[in-house]
């Protein structure tokens, strides 16, 4: 039994008359009359009775009616469904995330994009450092993540670059400097600085100390700090100073303040990341619409 089958006998169980149901199916009289008899040789039984007025439906075409119309219902969700799942309507979207990037207003308006435009699309969101996240998308626990990109990046995956972010600098409000607009790098040369593993956050710690070096000075390494966000924190302590992405300065917590960088500020890289060989259609959505302004490369 074939779809057609049903539909054809639908048809002519609704029109009740063979020639009127082949002109509103668009086909002649004769192959429908044929596909309707293969219905009933298949079944083993008669579906409708012939008049010379038209047809009408016998028992067993009554209850061969009410299945065939749940039957092609049914058929036809399901095709909607793989539509919709073929494009990324639908399923689960796995992003991951690092604590300092869910700052970057980009993160934020993506995300919300996303939501509004596919609904229906669970979007399950995990917030890591860059080397775990790294590592989710090589193994494809994660489907895409926002992260800080290395120098090194596997070639198994596809970077989306955002423009670079500049840093500025994050001191504790008790600090003689804390009420400057804008402060030189060397003026902190003899300041404990608040950083974050290089195992966690290679990109932002290189581009740190790049900065201070340039500046003519080696930071002098104070507390660690696991999270980028957790810099603040330490700093709102009087553990030392440090230098954030800018986006970071929304976040206001007592007894930190924040300068912008007196000359060239240290800059901070955002990419979204995918796996080369992803191919679900909900991560190619993400992509279209995140705003990015090179491809992956």
């Amino acid at each position: 039994m074939e779809l057609r089958h049903l539909r054809y006998f639908l048809a002519v169980a609704d029109e009740g008359n063979v020639t009127r149901a082949a002109a509103r199916l668009g086909i002649s009289q004769p192959p429908l009359s044929q596909q309707i008899r293969e219905l009933e040789r298949e079944l083993g039984v008669t579906l409708l009775h012939r008049t010379p007025q038209g047809v009408m439906l016998t028992a067993a075409g009554e209850a061969v009616r009410d299945e065939a119309e749940r039957t092609l219902q049914a058929a036809d969700s399901a095709r909607q469904a793989a539509q919709r799942a073929a494009r990324g309507q639908t399923g689960t979207l796995r992003v991951g995330f690092t604590g300092s990037a869910a700052f970057n207003p980009v993160v934020a308006a993506t995300l919300r994009e996303f939501r509004r435009r596919w609904p229906q699309v669970q979007l399950l969101l995990t917030e890591t450092n860059t080397t775990r996240l790294t590592e989710a998308l090589l193994d494809r626990s994660l489907d895409a993540a926002f992260l800080r990109p290395g120098v090194a990046v596997p070639p198994e995956l596809a970077l989306h670059r955002y423009p670079d972010e500049p840093m500025c600098i994050a001191l504790p409000e008790s600090h003689p400097r804390a009420g400057q607009a804008r402060i030189a790098l060397q003026a902190l040369a003899q300041d404990d600085f608040v950083l974050f593993p290089r195992s966690v956050g290679l990109s932002l710690h290189d581009a740190i100390l790049a900065a201070c070096r340039a500046a003519g000075f080696e930071p002098r390494p104070g507390q660690e700090a696991p999270q980028l966000s957790s810099v603040i924190n330490l700093v709102a302590a009087e553990m030392g100073v440090s230098v954030v992405p800018v986006s970071l300065a929304q976040v206001q917590v007592r007894g930190v303040r924040y300068a912008a960088i007196d000359g060239p500020p240290p800059m901070a890289s955002l990419a979204l990341a995918t796996h080369r060989q992803a191919t679900a259609p909900a991560v190619g959505n993400l992509v279209a619409i995140s705003g990015v302004e090179h491809g992956p490369f």
